[in-house]
């Protein structure tokens, strides 16, 4: 297993989550882990509006990429503020993205930036929240905090929308981000995490199969032991929270995996072609990407991608200088290759962090925490590309021309799976609870 870990401000390791499989089970970690999940929601059937976009793959840079050196450059600003890159001319005539971005900017035709989201929660368990909930935290969280206040954009696709036969609906690769989980919506809308490295020769999704050493006769013996909790009363009301109905769905979850075609055809990356595999590159997120790309083959309608180390306080430009060139090389070869499958209308790509970075280049190097301006890309799912939307001003410091706050963001993604953002969920125990305050997507790119 190749687990990389990236430290936010305050020294918080960026690799805990919730790992939701199989392996849980075996390993008789299950109940444990369903003691700390919230009490499941009692559900409904969705009201599913006409849909754009059958899936959706959330790149998630964690930590808060900068603006000015991704997608809103500021040459004309002083040095301090713009920054050693250069803004580059894009395929859209009168756009221009920052200099390390080559490869987004020969595709942003197919691309959609927003330039002007901004909010109030400057630190990244709060901005985490608010940007992957759309809802801002209940209370003031610590910077590297890990907190649900609201279910998740995946747990609400996975509740709603529900999964496709013998596979999840909502996977987060390699680890939950901060604010992934589902809340008062239960475990079993909790994403599958596939800690595993796809980079490596060895692949595979140890929840998929079954261990080498339990033998047959030793599963059975587990599926006997299992026969005999069936006998223990159930307690079906959601309200009580009653860990056994749980333990059934997630053993039931467990035994599909093991037994479904579909999961075992959608992870094996080694049938892809070395020509497919080398675009995405031949490195940890390029191969999570093409893996990304395989589950929404296989009907998952919600993949998290989470990559870590976006915090440049010291030494950003240094930072972008590695980073971003294999990065970005992997976003254009997935937005390009779901493209020439066809699967680009109906697949929604977006890449952002939960803020973007201070204005002023700082005394080492780096920027600081921003909430007053980030930038998100949007490609796929219906959505126009070659435009940019909103504006900050004239050296970045907050957006100030068609200003859209994290409610707009998230309604937006809903709108386009279908999922009514102004619905009322109700909790276990009958409290009504706004999906989106405000339920407004952003009409540009909307089709």
């Amino acid at each position: 297993m190749n687990l990389h870990q990236h430290r936010n401000c305050d020294g918080i390791t960026r690799r805990d989550g919730l790992k939701l499989g199989l392996h849980g089970l075996l390993a008789g970690g299950l109940a444990g882990a369903l003691r700390a999940t919230s009490l499941q929601a009692s559900e409904s059937a969705p009201t599913l509006l006409k849909k754009q976009a059958d899936a959706c793959i959330l790149i998630w840079m964690d930590g808060g990429p900068s603006h000015y050196e991704t997608f809103d450059p500021k040459p004309d600003a002083p040095i301090e503020i713009r920054g050693k890159y250069q803004p580059i001319a894009t395929q859209t005539p009168g756009i221009h993205f920052s200099e390390p971005m080559p490869r987004l900017a020969a595709i942003s035709d197919d691309l959609a930036i927003v330039r002007s989201i901004r909010h109030d929660q400057g630190n990244h368990g709060a901005g985490n929240h608010y940007m992957t909930t759309g809802a801002p935290p209940r209370i003031p969280v610590g910077c590297g905090a890990f907190v649900s206040f609201h279910p998740s954009l995946g747990s609400v696709v996975s509740q709603q929308i529900g999964a496709p036969d013998g596979i999840p609906a909502y996977f987060s690769i390699p680890s939950m981000s901060r604010s992934g989980g589902p809340n008062f919506l239960g475990a079993k809308h909790a994403p599958f995490v596939v800690p595993d490295n796809p980079n490596s020769s060895s692949f595979q999704v140890r929840d998929v199969t079954v261990p080498s050493g339990l033998t047959d006769q030793r599963f059975s013996t587990r599926q006997q032991i299992r026969t005999q909790i069936d006998q223990l009363r159930r307690i079906k009301d959601a309200a009580a929270g009653d860990p056994v109905m749980a333990a059934d769905e997630f053993f039931a979850q467990g035994m599909e995996l093991i037994s479904s075609p579909q999961s075992q055809a959608a992870f094996d990356i080694h049938s892809e072609s070395d020509q497919v595999r080398d675009a995405y590159g031949r490195n940890t997120f390029g191969q999570q990407a093409l893996l990304a790309r395989r589950l929404v083959s296989a009907g998952v309608p919600f993949v998290t991608l989470v990559q870590g180390g976006w915090d440049h306080h010291v030494d950003l430009f240094d930072a972008y200088d590695t980073k971003m060139p294999p990065f970005e090389a992997t976003i254009a070869a997935l937005v390009t290759d779901l493209k020439e499958r066809g699967m680009l209308e109906r697949t929604l790509v977006i890449a952002l962090g939960e803020f973007g970075r201070t204005p002023k280049i700082n005394e080492q190097g780096g920027r600081d925490h921003w909430a007053n301006a980030m930038s998100v890309m949007f490609a796929g799912g219906g959505t126009s590309g070659g435009q940019v939307i909103g504006a900050t001003d004239r050296h970045g410091y907050a957006a100030v021309e068609r200003v859209l706050s994290p409610e707009n963001f998230v309604s937006t993604v809903y709108r386009k799976l279908g999922i009514d953002a102004g619905q009322m969920l109700h909790s276990p125990e009958g409290r009504p609870v706004h999906l989106v305050s405000d339920a407004t997507p952003i009409s540009e790119l909307m089709s």
